[in-house]
């Protein structure tokens, strides 16, 4: 595997951390609830949470 696309799965996991899984999103909105990144994103100023360790 060369490092671009070692580079490229990288930014495919982490895209998939920041979704979640699917059914669970669809699970919470079926419920009439937020995800937890939803709730944070209303809570804080736009740009101003930093999430870490995120995998």
């Amino acid at each position: 595997m060369t490092m671009h696309e070692r580079i490229a799965e990288l930014g495919r996991i982490r895209q998939e951390a920041l979704d979640g899984p699917p059914a669970g999103t669809a699970a919470q909105h079926a419920k009439g609830k937020l995800t937890a990144r939803e709730r944070i994103e209303l809570l804080l100023d736009p740009g101003s949470f930093q999430e870490v360790e995120q995998l």
